[in-house]
């Protein structure tokens, strides 16, 4: 187990091919889905801790697919302007729906699935697409990571 800077990202392991969620391990056990896992962790945590907390799973394997699918990397030659919001679950097609670009922004933003990618020119500290709005719009539990620390976590999850 890992964990990057302060970012509140955790690094780690499970037994067997950890990109094969619901599939049996070596010992012939079910691997918990990413769901159930974070499920499972967030009960930890509010157990030993007392605290009510969200966990977001993400595998290596899903990291290179957010890498490989952002529409803006072409776009921006500034990584700290490129954001990923990754969401709990994909959003209705009603959900999404809610989801606009406010009047007067500058960020633009692709919705892929779970995540939400962003770029963000003016800075991600003066964007309204930040992870509050993202959440209220949508309705789902968010948590959005610069463009950094996505590569950096993806590097993590290959080291040997």
């Amino acid at each position: 187990m890992q964990t990057y800077l302060q970012s509140g990202n955790v690094v780690f392991d499970t037994p067997g091919a950890a990109d094969t969620p619901g599939a049996a391990d070596t010992s012939g056990a079910r691997r918990p889905r990413p769901a159930e896992l974070a499920a499972r962790i967030e009960q930890r945590i509010a157990d030993d801790l007392g605290v009510s907390v969200t966990v977001l799973l993400r595998t290596g394997d899903s990291l290179a697919r957010t890498l490989a699918a952002n529409p803006y990397l072409g776009q921006e030659d500034d990584p700290a302007k490129l954001h990923v919001t990754f969401l709990a679950e994909a959003p209705t097609a009603e959900q999404a729906a809610r989801l606009a670009v406010p009047a007067g922004e500058t960020g633009v933003f692709t919705l892929v699935g779970d995540e939400i990618h962003l770029h963000v020119p003016d800075g991600y500290g003066r964007t309204k697409l930040n992870n509050t709005f993202i959440e209220r719009r949508l309705g789902v539990r968010a948590t959005t990571r610069n463009w950094k620390t996505v590569t950096a976590l993806h590097e993590l999850a290959y080291e040997d």
